[in-house]
């Protein structure tokens, strides 16, 4: 098979993709065994399935005899290519319904809204909450930074790979958050700016109805309508979740060569230390509300191991929206602008612990004093920093770059290279405190707002998922 058809077109030149195809075909078989025969619950079948994506990414790596550039192995190429039209195809399909279930949800709360007052009072508040809580992230990477010790004694990298993105004052970050063209947002996936737009849209709706109400009656039927459908669609999307959990973290653990994760060892166990302490966080904030955080992870248990595996707080939206509204008691308002806000702005791994835990790895390469004016440095520039930042896999370079320069190390992006190659192994927890951030953020806004349900809360019984006969 050693020609341009089946090495080129169609990925199938060696004995041993065939049979992890074959071994990946029967895994997806098994999880639809337990899922739809066994009908074993949601959340322990993802789990099952992301347990035998880490299984099957390390038996590649081993069948490749763990090499350094796993790609360079023609083998893993091919592999881990099919694999990823099974998990990155499955992202992309839940990217697809964001735009028109962001638009709706917001147009569908503002047309139904009793009180004008209700979106101001839930802007303010969303802001305080999510920006409060990535402060409190950036001082978490500075803590477990500094006792950790990471870059302590790591090689300098004078030259690397990494470069640093373009960097644009906050204003402006701020300004193109509101769109101009509101295709160009839907293409951008600028979630703040399709919500301004969907809600300005609402208002137009809801006052042609305070006007006259049978001449709104069919915008009215259409929008309800519409979002029921989305919100159907989502739930049939998010039905194959098991399968495409498993073929995006096999993928990630095979195309990364040992050697690269153990050259930096340290700021991946600092950062993993990192997400476990933020967490921890969330669910303090949780318990100080009122509100019971093992209840909490067992109903959004699912939601976060889409977001660890998949890598994208954007990707994750649809099902981030319905577990707050369908599980976890969250007002529909509240859920679709919190979670849609989250994933923009605010978002407490890539852009909170992980930019201020690579300014203490650099501080300590080039032996830079970390003392109480770099420390309060970093907090104000990481918060501020975090607006903008499009939650989509890869985006954290930007909350790196931003990072560095506020703090006037720009110049040494490039020591920064050996972390940014094994991105994929440090993005999946970036992304779960992410989707993890916008969910405990919507319950406390929600609470505060008084809206909360928390007989819903509470009530086990409520499942995100229709089981399929």
């Amino acid at each position: 098979m050693q020609n341009v058809f089946f090495q080129k077109f169609l990925m199938i030149s060696d004995v041993r993709t065939i049979a992890f195809l074959v071994v990946l075909v029967a895994l997806f078989y098994l999880i639809h065994v337990l899922y739809h025969k066994k009908h074993m619950d949601f959340a322990v079948v993802v789990m099952i399935g992301t347990g035998l994506g880490l299984v099957l990414g390390l038996a590649i790596q081993f069948v490749a005899g763990f090499p350094d550039a796993p790609m360079e192995v023609a083998f893993v190429a091919e592999t881990t290519t099919w694999f990823a039209m099974v998990g990155n195809g499955y992202i992309n399909l839940i990217r697809m319904i964001v735009v028109p279930l962001v638009m709706v949800s917001i147009m569908q709360v503002i047309i139904n809204m009793q009180q004008g007052k209700t979106m101001g009072l839930l802007v303010r508040r969303s802001i305080i909450v999510t920006m409060g809580m990535v402060a409190i992230a950036a001082v978490t990477g500075i803590v477990i930074g500094m006792l950790l010790g990471v870059g302590k004694g790591a090689a300098l990298v004078e030259e690397g790979a990494a470069t640093a993105k373009e960097i644009s004052p906050v204003a402006t970050t701020i300004r193109n958050l509101v769109p101009n063209n509101i295709v160009g947002a839907m293409v951008d996936s600028n979630i703040i700016g399709l919500v301004i737009f969907s809600a300005f849209l609402g208002l137009a709706i809801w006052w042609i109805n305070y006007e006259s109400a049978e001449a709104a009656k069919p915008l009215y039927d259409l929008i309800n309508a519409g979002h029921k459908a989305m919100i159907n669609m989502a739930l049939l999307i998010l039905d194959y979740m098991p399968w495409a959990v498993m073929a995006l973290l096999a993928n990630t653990i095979a195309q990364r060569g040992l050697s690269s994760i153990l050259e930096v060892g340290k700021f991946i166990v600092a950062l993993y230390i990192a997400a476990v302490v933020q967490f921890m966080i969330q669910l303090g904030l949780l318990a100080i509300h009122g509100l019971n955080p093992v209840v909490y992870i067992k109903k959004a248990y699912a939601t976060m191991l889409l977001a660890f595996t998949s890598r994208s707080s954007v990707g994750c939206l649809p099902m981030t929206i319905e577990t707050l509204t369908k599980k976890l008691g969250v007002d529909q308002g509240t859920a679709s602008f919190v979670a849609g806000f989250g994933t923009t702005a605010g978002m407490q791994g890539c852009a909170g612990f992980f930019p201020a835990l690579l300014i203490i790895y650099v501080c300590n390469v080039t032996e830079t004093p970390i003392d109480v004016t770099m420390i309060v440095m970093t907090i104000f520039v990481v918060t501020i920093g975090s607006l903008g930042i499009a939650g989509i896999p890869g985006t954290a370079t930007m909350a790196a770059s931003v990072g560095l320069s506020g703090v006037g190390m720009g110049a040494q992006f490039a020591m920064v290279s050996p972390i940014l190659a094994i991105d994929p192994i440090i993005d999946m927890p970036r992304t779960l405190l992410n989707v993890t951030g916008s969910l405990t953020n919507a319950l406390v806004v929600d609470k505060h707002m008084g809206s909360l349900n928390e007989t819903a809360y509470n009530d086990m019984s409520l499942n995100l998922q229709e089981k399929k006969a």
